[in-house]
């Protein structure tokens, strides 16, 4: 089973633009028959809190979640991309899940940090999705390196850890040293989809990735070009298409 892990950069709340790389980024996996792809923490809107409120009623208008949900339809295809979701007590950081004709779901942020407490509230429930026998457990940035989420995913019988962050420099090495171990630890494979480009009040620096259950790194892409990281987590065999 191929799984796309996307690279992209979102352009400050300008949705228009980033719902079309991410229909740019899904027809490459298409192209390679992958199953499923995933993208960076709030790709959609790119991660801009002080911007988020001018941003989510835009995505959230029935046209651009439809269009996720065609593509979904149409190519047999699990996709993950990460926006803000509105909820009575606040904004949620989501991942929007669409399965071939099922009903939407979505992922919230469990676990903020602490400089995100003044404009999202945090999700209460972990999702597992299952793709062809394999469960997959997203976390969100923050809660990524927090081994509390992976020991919670493991016991969920989750076989492969999805990780959308929006990292800096600094933070993915933190999180380049951390997935190792937690997939050696659960005999996870680990899948990071960062972002590349301006975000907030730093760069987020790339180097999406994967590591099998023995922690060994499979692929790796750099830190600024946009690109799909395509895994066959049967034989742990990788490509990269990169965006012209």
């Amino acid at each position: 089973m191929k799984i796309g892990i996307a690279q992209i950069t979102p352009l400050a709340g300008n949705v228009e633009h980033n719902v079309n790389r991410h229909i740019d980024m899904i027809k490459l996996a298409v192209q390679k028959n992958a199953k499923a792809i995933f993208f960076p923490e709030l790709s959609i809107t790119g991660y801009e809190p002080e911007l988020i409120n001018n941003s989510i009623d835009t995505f959230n208008a029935e046209s651009k979640l439809s269009t996720f949900q065609k593509l979904s339809d149409e190519n047999d295809l699990v996709i993950g991309i990460g926006a803000p979701l509105k909820i009575e007590t606040g904004i949620q950081i989501a991942m929007y899940i669409f399965q071939k004709n099922r009903p939407m779901t979505t992922y919230a942020k469990q676990t903020l940090h602490e400089d995100e407490t003044p404009y999202f509230v945090p999700g209460t429930k972990q999702v597992v999705i299952n793709i062809e026998g394999y469960n997959i457990a997203p976390a969100i940035c923050y809660e990524s390196v927090l081994h509390d989420h992976a020991r919670k995913a493991s016991t969920l019988n989750a076989d492969i850890y999805l990780a959308s962050v929006a990292k800096s420099h600094n933070g993915i090495k933190k999180a380049i040293s951390h997935f190792p171990r937690i997939a050696q630890e659960y005999g996870f494979t680990v899948l990071l989809s960062n972002s590349v480009g301006k975000c907030d009040d730093f760069v987020s620096a790339g180097n999406s990735a994967a590591w099998n259950s023995a922690g060994q790194k499979l692929a790796e892409l750099d830190n600024e070009t946009e690109g799909v990281l395509l895994i066959d987590v049967e034989k742990n065999d990788t490509c990269t298409m990169l965006l012209s």
